[in-house]
């Protein structure tokens, strides 16, 4: 008991910390009318959090969904909004990864953070304001409509994997630096999530590598990103109306409902999970058509299928390339345990 609860000690600490913050800060200035205004997006998140723990989307992809179709908010408030929930329960689920010494794979994860701190605040401040709203809203729903889709064809094969990667290898870190740079800047800039799917997507497509270590992996670095994008948001001064009211009344939630996540879908398995939430990435686009058929037009939507597909073959393509990294892996294990059969025989 003593030695699992020192094992946890960093994230009791971080929630303590954390808590007694956000009550000083709530009742200290009487927010708690506010913070009971708005329980809609606190039980949103609720279920956001646990899917941010479990599997790879960040609660942002509930939470802007939420803000943004439910309650018809600006696409720029859902953005601020996925980077100040994240910077809590992402980095709550974080602290208890670490805590659990989970596996991850260090080698993609460190270029991916070196991309991000480069490119994520440069599209903060150059390149996302020059994204219509309607674009921002078109961005998410293709982006994870196709993650969503991907993991509907392909969850079986995609579960198998057993893969814990390579720490060392250079050619991931590489990728890692092109993929955080990519999606720091073209994505999470723009709707506050997507970092995590692009990395998780290269782990299990081009890497193989093990759901037990990609899956920690997206979340450090969706938890990184956030803090990163924060810190910019903070620095320029450029939150949009309405982010501190919303979250301080998912923060308190989120903090433990991410590492809740993380916990839980080691007791039931992540398949269970991946599928209600790849459905409900699905069902999101659907509805981010319907209700912006208006603005979009057919023609619109035809672009959206088009950026789905795109998508899709980008997903393809790295499974592909993955495959062949595989074949080659093997064939060197094989090689390598021959060698070492001839050299004990002799």
């Amino acid at each position: 008991m003593k030695r699992a609860l020192s094992r946890y000690l960093p994230w009791l600490l971080w929630l303590g910390v954390f808590y007694s913050l956000w009550a000083v800060y709530v009742f200290g200035n009487n927010f708690w009318p506010l913070v009971t205004e708005h329980w809609p997006m606190a039980l949103s998140m609720a279920v956001g959090s646990y899917a941010a723990g479990s599997t790879p989307m960040g609660g942002g992809t509930v939470g802007f969904p939420v803000l943004v179709l439910l309650f018809d908010m600006p696409a720029s408030l859902g953005r601020d909004f996925s980077f100040a929930v994240q910077s809590i329960g992402m980095v709550s689920a974080s602290i208890y990864i670490f805590c659990r010494r989970q596996a991850l794979a260090w080698a993609m994860l460190r270029g991916a953070l070196l991309g991000s701190l480069i490119a994520t605040p440069l599209g903060i401040l150059f390149f996302a304001p020059l994204v219509p709203d309607l674009w921002v809203k078109l961005t998410f729903a293709v982006i994870w409509g196709s993650f969503g889709l991907l993991h509907l064809y392909r969850l079986r094969e995609i579960t198998a994997h057993d893969h814990h990667g390579d720490p060392r290898c250079p050619k991931d870190f590489r990728i890692g630096v092109l993929l955080g740079a990519a999606s720091g800047f073209v994505a999470v800039s723009v709707t506050g999530v997507g970092i995590d799917m692009v990395v998780y997507a290269a782990l299990v497509l081009l890497s193989r590598v093990d759901l037990k270590v990609a899956i920690p992996t997206s979340v450090v670095i969706m938890a990184f990103s956030s803090v990163v994008g924060v810190a910019v948001k903070s620095v320029a001064g450029d939150w949009q109306p309405g982010v501190l009211d919303n979250w301080l009344a998912a923060a308190p939630v989120v903090a433990l409902g991410a590492p809740l996540g993380v916990f839980v879908v080691g007791l039931i398995g992540r398949t269970p999970t991946l599928l209600v939430v790849a459905l409900l990435c699905v069902v999101q686009f659907v509805w981010t058509c319907v209700s912006e058929w208006g603005s979009l037009g057919a023609s619109g939507v035809a672009l959206a299928l088009l950026g789905m597909v795109a998508c899709l073959a980008g997903f393809e393509a790295l499974r592909l390339l993955g495959l062949r990294r595989e074949q080659l892996r093997k064939r060197n294990f094989t090689a390598s345990s021959e060698t070492e059969g001839v050299v004990a025989a002799t």
